[in-house]
């Protein structure tokens, strides 16, 4: 049997970084004796799939395999379909449960089983060399990107852990919009061990200077945390770091969460605006914290932890003021009724489809207009200790 995986691993790690679109199809073709492979990427916005290689495919090809991959890229399963006597098949590009694209392999004969195979571990090591590259190459951010960033939405999109992250116990998924302007609102998370950190910021004010404060918010909260930082520890640090840079006259509002990963005993501290919303057995509810002083509006502010419990099948959202308070014209907040319908709608949905139909529908409740805040909504499931392993 021909070691596939192995030769097209062997090649991606010897390609240059923006050139392993060409590395992974000089090899599929080899081993697998494709007749052509192209790779898709997510857009920023999450709103469609485009080709890395230009001219990799003829347009009217291109055409035809958009609406497929898009099917593939939703589901996160492979799919194949017969085409004028060849077979083309899509498959999911995901590292720990990031969904980064979808890679097309096009065969002349019917895949079998074996095939089948090969071809998945290949998605799954040009998955992994696609995302090691991107941080030594511009050439994916370009694909990615519909239109030009501001400078703010440049520094925010660079401080994002990702947009999702999967194993056993949960699934996590985050957006950001507009995502071409967005100003100060973020996220971040991180696994380590046992513990899951989350944290949403809804960062005061637009554009550069926003987009700054984030970023000392961010990095102090990250630098807490890296030095083995409490929750409460970190939330000081940040808060103490904002308001000597500025004294008070500007603060983030910030929820924390820390999840036991292997309790679903979650840790929190609410310190401002961001809004928490528990979704079980159909319910929609929020939960309640005890709202303390956003970070940076005194010195030497001391923070207190509160706690809750997750079930297994429990899905949390956590949404920022340009989601729960968004109000055009007039028309009653997007998070007094609207919110609610579009969760219920995710019922069936994981968290990365999750956190885009939230979206969508704000969007669609702004009617022509465009998002006047920034918008960020973080989707998380848990699946409990026992969950089922998609790392």
């Amino acid at each position: 049997m021909v070691d596939a995986t192995g030769q097209v691993s062997r090649a991606l790690r010897a390609a240059p970084p923006d050139q392993v679109a060409e590395a992974a199809d000089r090899a599929i073709r080899s081993v697998l004796g494709a007749l052509r492979t192209e790779v898709f990427l997510a857009d920023y916005r999450i709103t469609g799939l485009w080709p890395v290689r230009d001219g990799g495919l003829p347009d009217d090809v291109l055409l035809a395999c958009r609406g497929v991959a898009q099917r593939c890229f939703s589901s996160q399963l492979p799919v194949r379909e017969s085409v004028a006597g060849r077979w083309r098949l899509f498959l999911p590009l995901s590292v720990w449960g990031e969904r980064l694209g979808v890679l097309l392999v096009e065969l002349a004969d019917e895949p079998d089983d074996v095939i089948m195979g090969q071809a998945a571990d290949v998605a799954g090591d040009l998955a992994m060399a696609l995302r090691a590259a991107d941080r030594e190459t511009d050439r994916y951010r370009r694909a990615r990107r519909r239109d030009r960033l501001s400078m703010a939405a440049e520094m925010q999109w660079e401080l994002l852990p990702g947009r999702g992250v999967t194993l056993g116990a949960f699934e996590l998924a985050g957006q950001l919009e507009p995502a071409y302007t967005v100003g100060g609102d973020h996220f971040d998370w991180s696994v380590d061990a046992d513990r899951l950190t989350v944290t949403v910021l809804n960062g005061a004010g637009m554009g550069l200077s926003a987009a700054l404060l984030t970023a000392v918010t961010v990095n102090a909260l990250r630098n807490a945390r890296r030095s083995g930082g409490s929750l409460e520890e970190q939330a000081e640090l940040a808060s103490d770091t904002i308001f000597y840079q500025h004294r008070g006259e500007r603060f983030v509002a910030t929820l924390l969460l820390e999840v036991d990963t292997r309790t679903g005993r979650v840790r929190a501290v609410d310190a401002g605006s961001p809004r928490l919303v528990r979704v079980r057995g159909g319910t929609l509810a929020p939960i309640e914290l005890e709202q303390q002083l956003p970070l940076g509006m005194f010195a030497e502010t001391r923070y207190d932890v509160q706690e809750f419990d997750l079930a297994p099948g429990d899905r949390l959202f956590v949404v920022s003021d340009g989601v729960w308070a968004a109000d055009p014209d007039g028309r009653g907040s997007y998070g007094e009724r609207a919110m609610a319908r579009a969760m219920r709608a995710t019922r069936l949905q994981p968290a990365g489809e999750a956190v885009g139909t939230v979206m969508r529908e704000l969007h669609a409740y702004h009617v022509d207009t465009d998002l006047r805040d920034d918008a960020v909504v973080v989707c998380l499931d848990w699946r409990g200790p026992g969950g089922r392993d998609d790392g």
